[in-house]
């Protein structure tokens, strides 16, 4: 069968988890080993578009194929396998089941003890596996019972609009870290083989020396694509972060200008409200004085100005405070010029007293001027004195044992006679 796109998919696509079938395939495919790079094109493609168990078998032909040229000592398919093995063993790994994942592990280590590829290709393809087998761990501790309470994974919705955009650039960034360690490490180490001062003093036959050289370009080549395709990624990386950070640029301009009208209004309010304060305390102090002055001039004399007439309001303590009763004097009022004064003295609010029927005793009577007498006398100690609503009695004493009624008028002038004859007696 000629080599052809279709006949190397169709091998592959034909490919079971036999030995036969995986070893039919690779004896197919070394012999068409100066196609190795496109058929490990191929075959990487296949087994990215390939369910899980058959990945499983892609790697094992791959395996197969290896190891079989390394024994030979042609190793073409080792340099094709190099710049792609770390990916497509992270393609299978990924996603797998345990029992699959274990079986990969198996067939890496198998690589290790026997030295199939680079130790930088092997360090890539295991530290691949072992970034798959932290973020599983991660997902895990991300459950219902612990972990993040975000998610386990970066979800293009979980993220901010503005990030979303980075996204996909540093997928394929991080996807070319490794392809690009290991092409660069496998082209540099071949490079040296041939062209250190070691190498040009033992230089091998001429047709060996063109095989090694045109295995170097294929080397350089790979390497040169790799990076290629990083420095694509990168530059769309870029890209995306530095529209993000023009944005942001204009934002943060526009926040700081905000920034300083924000304060400038803070200030002017900030004085503003200082004045208002001023002036209300200000009003304060005034109507403080207003009230001292009103008190004091309450507290005034009637004879300063302060009575009823003042035409000033007292004060609510002045208001409940009753006035002070009027006492009456106890010295009698003087007699000869004030005789009018006590008269209408005498006048106000005197209450005459009921006249008693006098009761005939077991005695003979009085003499009729004597009786006459001690009915006025009595009259004068009784009369009731009315003053400041309240009724008191006042009594004059003096010195003569019948008072002065201050005149004769009235009196008979038997009874005056009958009188002065009984004070000359006694």
């Amino acid at each position: 069968m000629a080599y052809t796109d279709d006949a190397v998919l169709a091998k592959l696509s034909a490919l079971n988890e036999s030995h036969d079938s995986i070893a039919t395939a690779a004896q197919w495919i070394m012999f068409h080993r100066r196609h190795a790079d496109r058929t490990v094109q191929l075959w990487l493609q296949r087994l990215k578009d390939s369910p899980s168990p058959k990945r499983l078998n892609l790697i094992y032909l791959a395996n197969e194929v290896a190891q079989q040229t390394k024994a030979r000592h042609k190793e073409d398919f080792v340099l094709a396998f190099s710049p792609v093995l770390a990916e497509a063993t992270a393609a299978a790994y990924k996603g797998a089941t345990s029992d699959i994942q274990n079986k990969l592990r198996r067939v890496v280590q198998v690589w290790r003890e026997r030295h199939i590829f680079e130790p930088p290709i092997q360090d890539a393809v295991e530290a691949r596996l072992q970034e798959l087998d932290n973020a599983r761990g991660a997902a895990k501790a991300s459950g219902p019972f612990g972990g993040s309470i975000f998610g386990s994974s970066l979800a293009p919705s979980s993220l901010p609009s503005e990030l979303r955009e980075l996204l996909a650039p540093q997928q394929n960034v991080s996807k070319q870290v490794l392809p690009v360690k290991s092409s660069l490490s496998t082209a540099n180490a071949e490079y040296d083989k041939l062209f250190s001062a070691a190498a040009k003093d033992a230089l091998p036959a001429p047709p060996v020396y063109a095989a090694k050289l045109s295995g170097l370009l294929k080397h350089l080549a790979t390497a040169e694509n790799a990076v290629a395709e990083s420095v694509k990624a990168r530059t769309e990386l870029v890209a995306a972060l530095e529209k993000i950070l023009t944005a942001n640029r204009a934002a943060l301009d526009w926040d700081v200008a905000q920034q300083k009208v924000l304060a400038d209004r803070r200030q002017e309010v900030e004085a503003r409200r200082q004045e208002v304060e001023n002036e209300i305390i200000r009003g304060m102090g005034a109507a403080s004085e207003g009230t001292n002055d009103n008190h004091h001039h309450h507290h005034l004399s009637p004879e300063e100005g302060g009575g009823a007439g003042a035409g000033h309001s007292a004060s609510p303590q002045e208001q409940q405070e009753p006035e002070r009763p009027e006492m009456e004097a106890l010295t009698p009022p003087p007699g000869g010029d004030g005789d009018g004064d006590d008269l209408d003295f005498y006048n106000n609010d005197v209450v005459t007293p009921q006249k008693q029927e006098q009761q005939p005793g077991p005695f003979p009577s009085a003499a009729p001027g004597i009786e006459m007498l001690s009915n006025l006398a009595s009259q004068y100690q009784s009369v009731p004195v009315a003053l400041n609503g309240s009724h008191k009695r006042r009594r004059v004493d003096s010195g003569e044992e019948f008072p002065d009624l201050g005149g004769d008028d009235g009196i008979d002038a038997d009874v005056a006679e009958m009188i002065r004859k009984e004070s000359q007696g006694s």
